[in-house]
């Protein structure tokens, strides 16, 4: 199957006739900068629809063949443009609001061409209306206005992320203030790419490549770029451009599509300001998905070039370190992500296959190392209970390990290293050092930010730690988990109606989010509105089912509440069925903290201890009644974090 040509929207060339612009109707036409506009109001039109609509407003009246047509938008160039050309025709009329059955602009001529049917005035600028030049000549392609082909036969073949780092190469061009009439840019967002594939299987595809190009842009310090989560919020969204630019409060967004078939893929992408929905860049990217080396080079040092003012010495050398990769690795690599960001246990099980997979097919892959690492230090964690502590920690270490080994410039390798080192390895400084060097080389990635700042919470900077959740939640303000984590963070704080506040602007968000549901039980706990508070837990575990966290915490709610035997019946019950609540320990210690229990909750840390736990639940308010006795002091030596 050949690719149909794509629909790309990017500045139109200057008319031969400088100021030349074309009425009908409502609608005005302006060659120069490539917009349609009614009444005043811009309509937005993609590149090739508003071309074709350009010539058959050079000949109203007449028939302009599919042929002619062919010749302007897509010369030199061998696609199936029958395809481009019908949509073409459908983006002009859901423009215009015309039909094909009832047409008042545009008709087709059954096996011809298309036709402009309404009158047509021509205004130059500083003069008076007129009639349309005589077209004879319009379409002849010795006359033509030249047309950069779309897709070229001599193009080098591209690999997947060599179209990512293209894009983000020619957008940087455009970002630098040099260029006069655009405002500088520093801040955007990448919303969706659209699979135009017209295959749901490939919808994994277009969410990586989104997600790459996010990665890839994030590595400039000049720009505060919104990460994947907050991004593919708006996926489906029928919002406009400027409405989600002031959701997110960035300066400019990204748009665009991929499509993949027979190894070839393309992509277009357009870059729009937010200030005046004016589009800053547009440009259309094709080729192979077998051979990245060269093309990935090249664009790396165009992307130094045009930023090199910012790039300190590592993101040079992480730029200019050339780069090749399988196609199935690679799509394998994406697969995995996709799953890993679903943040379910089935999803954690896939990710970790996949990205198995991809590491089969290229032991060298390094990204795919890290979202290993990635996903098996969360297999571990309370929240989803896929591995052991001991299991988890083991495995994303080494992940990590070899994952840095192969690149170290990898900012998300740095990440993953320093956050299976805080759950399981208790490797504080090693820890702290990783996670910076982590954001010095990807300075936009939330993810980091995010982690770190649990980091600090655990060795109590808990003023530094409150500031880098909000770093995170600038770079990813529609990110669920940051948001409840914030919460988490205001109770350690003991700021507990700020908890309670945060905890319903995260649920606002995403009332099916059952961890935002968990941190309002909490909150809630600690105000001393204990029914609201079981509601809550309840709520979490009927939209996400049972775990030792939400179990815990519905028991320690019963126990404070005066409900006591619900709440020994629920210690037991844990405590008899470890293989669904692996890595339970301290969170059965805190259902006995809640029964008044101090020495069955020490035990019950002892054992916690001995599986590597996850040490943050120690923070929490709950455990106030242990911080005086000897043996918790002790504990926390043990692990590390001294006093708190």
């Amino acid at each position: 199957m050949l690719l149909e040509p794509e629909l790309i929207e990017r500045p139109a060339a200057a008319s031969a006739q400088p100021g030349r612009r074309t009425k009908f109707g409502a609608f005005e036409a302006d060659p120069r900068s490539g917009e349609l506009v009614k009444n005043g109001r811009r309509v937005r039109l993609q590149e090739q629809p508003f071309q074709l609509l350009s010539a058959l407003l050079e000949r109203p009246g007449e028939v302009v063949t599919r042929e002619e047509l062919r010749t302007l938008l897509w010369p030199q160039t061998v696609v199936d443009y029958d395809h481009g050309l019908n949509k073409a025709v459908s983006k002009i009329r859901e423009a215009l609001g015309d039909s094909a059955e009832s047409p008042r602009f545009v008709e087709t001529v059954a096996r011809r061409g298309y036709r402009f049917l309404a009158d047509v005035t021509v205004v130059v600028d500083g003069s008076a209306p007129r009639e349309p030049d005589p077209p004879a000549a319009v379409l002849a392609p010795e006359t033509a206005p030249p047309v950069r082909p779309v897709m070229g036969r001599r193009h080098g073949v591209f690999a997947s992320i060599g179209l990512v780092l293209l894009l983000a190469a020619a957008l940087l061009a455009w970002l630098s203030p040099r260029h006069q009439g655009t405002q500088a840019i520093h801040s955007l967002a990448v919303l969706p790419l659209v699979d135009t594939s017209e295959d749901p299987s490939q919808d994994f595809f277009a969410d990586g490549m989104t997600g790459e190009l996010i990665t890839e842009l994030g590595k400039v310090d000049a720009l505060r770029v919104i990460s994947r989560t907050s991004a593919m919020t708006y996926k489906g969204a029928h919002k406009s451009l400027a409405t989600i630019a002031r959701e997110l409060h960035v300066d400019a967004v990204i748009e665009g599509s991929v499509m993949r078939a027979n190894g070839r893929v393309r992509i277009t992408a357009q870059l729009i300001q937010a200030a005046d929905d004016s589009r800053v860049w547009a440009d259309s990217y094709e080729g192979d998905v077998r051979d990245a080396l060269t093309l990935q080079v090249r664009v790396a040092r165009a992307v130094a070039g045009q930023v090199r003012a910012t790039l300190n010495h590592g993101e040079r050398a992480a730029f200019d370190k050339p780069r090749s990769i399988d196609p199935l690795a690679y799509e394998n690599y994406l697969k995995g992500r996709y799953f890993l960001n679903k943040r379910t246990g089935d999803g954690l099980r896939a990710a970790i296959r996949y990205f198995r997979q991809a590491i089969e097919v290229d032991r060298n892959y390094a990204e795919a190392h890290s979202g290993l690492a990635d996903a098996y230090a969360l297999a571990g964690d309370w929240e989803y209970g896929v591995l052991s502590t001991t299991e988890a920690f083991s495995k994303a270490t080494a992940a990590a390990s070899k994952a840095l080994e192969l690149d170290g410039t990898l900012g998300e390798a740095h990440t993953s290293l320093a956050f299976a080192l805080d759950l399981y390895g208790w490797d504080w400084d090693v820890a702290a050092s990783e996670y910076e060097a982590a954001i010095r080389l990807n300075p936009s990635y939330a993810t980091a930010h995010h982690w770190y700042a649990w980091h600090l919470l655990l060795t109590g900077k808990t003023s530094e730690a409150l500031r880098e959740f909000k770093e995170a939640q600038s770079f990813d303000p529609l990110s669920l988990i940051i948001g409840a984590d914030i919460a988490d963070a205001l109770c350690i704080n003991h700021d507990f109606d700020a908890a309670v506040a945060q905890s319903r602007k995260t649920l606002e968000l995403d009332p099916g989010f059952a961890v935002g549901h968990y941190e309002l039980g909490q909150a809630l706990v600690l105000t001393g509105s204990f029914d609201e508070a079981i509601a809550e837990f309840r709520k979490a575990i009927e939209i996400s089912g049972h775990s030792s966290v939400f179990d815990s915490n519905l028991a320690y709610a019963y126990a404070v509440s005066g409900r006591k035997d619900d709440a020994a019946r629920i210690a037991a019950d844990m405590a008899s069925h470890g293989e669904t609540y692996p890595s339970a320990q301290a969170n059965i210690a805190l259902i006995y903290l809640g029964l008044g229990d101090r020495d069955a909750a020490l035990g019950w840390l002892e054992k916690a201890y001995e599986a590597r736990f996850n040490p943050s639940i120690l923070l929490r308010p709950a455990f106030d009644p242990l911080r005086s006795d000897a043996r918790f002091t002790e504990l926390m030596r043990r692990i590390g974090l001294g006093k708190t």
